[in-house]
């Protein structure tokens, strides 16, 4: 069988190696005859794996030790509603900064929840001779006083990422569930960051919370018990029985990425696979980038064919070379090749001689 390069979204493709050792151990985890899916979540031998995944992480992020590290439930979705729960009570205002699909979500959760007087919004995408370009405001100027600021750094729908930090008085609250670990970043400079996992971590159902201590102490609204951050830390994210399967997976991804040089390695990776697909679109009139270049998300890679009666044609022709779920998001359509630290370049030459070929025959 021809190789097969997976450019989901999300859930998306984990690294082969993890994949493999997993198949191997699946009806007989840690020399105990049955599969890790069948022991207590509060064995000895479990909880051995999730110290050695906290662990992991904290090395692989440089995570402070005034931050908490959550496995939580409920993937990003899930976390849109428990960081307003959680941090929104006595008529907390917070400021959501939109610049994609899953940042608009997360308002909409918000405004649900603690309703519209107490959420603020400020659109951060302008359309730029019909480019998309993001401009970051200095909300340091801004006289309010907010709980705290949400924004989201890659957007996968829209192929948006920004690189900059925030220039905020207030705890800065990210979405990171496209981009975690995909390059280094400065986690003190964060409040709080969550992530679903079905992008860079693991399997979907999962979701990795890394909180400071001192938003611990915000008030918060009512909410459901296993989405209060103050439980899931006092009860290690065991509160109630976590997602062990995929806890495990995490734990054997932040092991592979540490044996393949750590965040560093796969940081000069991300920017080399998506140059060169990059290189590709702007080389040819073929197709066409709807965002700004210093924009551009090195996870999810959108564009368009000139002539869009040609998108069938073309994912008909991708899929039958082995390259796979190249679709756009419904909102948007076009494509998208999504290159999370899973995808080799293997995967992207692969693509890219695909996409030569096919503008030559189609020009």
């Amino acid at each position: 069988m021809s190789a097969i390069f997976n450019f989901c979204a999300g859930p998306a493709m984990l690294p082969q190696a993890v994949m493999q050792k997993a198949q191997k151990e699946l009806l007989d985890w840690n020399g105990q005859g049955v599969s890790v899916m069948e022991v207590s979540h509060r064995s000895k031998e479990f909880i051995a794996l999730t110290e050695q995944a906290e662990s992991d992480l904290r090395q692989l992020m440089s995570i402070p030790s005034n931050y908490h590290v959550l496995f939580m439930h409920g993937g990003g979705r899930g976390q849109f509603s428990a960081v307003v729960n959680n941090f929104l009570g006595n008529d907390g205002k917070a400021l959501y900064l939109v610049d994609g699909s899953w940042s608009q979500a997360a308002v909409e959760e918000a405004i649900t929840l603690a309703g519209e007087n107490n959420v603020d919004t400020l659109n951060i995408v302008d359309l730029v001779d019909g480019v998309k370009q993001v401009c970051l405001p200095d909300l340091s100027v801004i006289d309010k006083d907010y709980r705290y600021v949400h924004y989201c750094p890659n957007e996968t729908v829209d192929g948006i990422e920004i690189f900059e930090n925030l220039n905020s008085p207030w705890p800065v609250v990210a979405d990171m569930s496209s981009n975690i670990l995909s390059r280094n970043i400065d986690v003190s400079q964060f409040g709080l960051i969550y992530a679903g996992a079905q992008k860079n971590i693991g399997p979907s159902g999962l979701s990795i919370v890394i909180v400071r201590d001192d938003l611990l102490a915000l008030p918060s609204l009512p909410q459901s018990s296993i989405m209060d951050y103050r439980l899931a830390v006092k009860n290690d994210s065991m509160y109630n029985t976590p997602p062990t399967f995929a806890w495990y997976l995490a734990a054997e991804v932040f092991s592979w990425l540490k044996a393949s040089g750590g965040v560093t390695q796969m940081e000069q990776a991300n920017i080399k696979k998506a140059q060169r697909l990059y290189q590709c679109i702007d080389e040819l009139d073929f197709y066409v980038s709807g965002v700004a270049k210093q924009n551009r998300s090195r996870m999810n890679v959108t564009f368009q064919l000139a002539n869009e009666g040609l998108d069938g044609l073309f994912l008909e022709q991708a899929k039958a070379a082995g390259l796979v779920a190249l679709k756009g998001h419904r909102s948007v359509g076009g494509m998208r090749a999504s290159l999370y630290n899973a995808m080799p370049i293997e995967g992207v030459d692969a693509l890219v001689s695909f996409m030569k070929q096919f503008a030559a025959e189609n020009s």
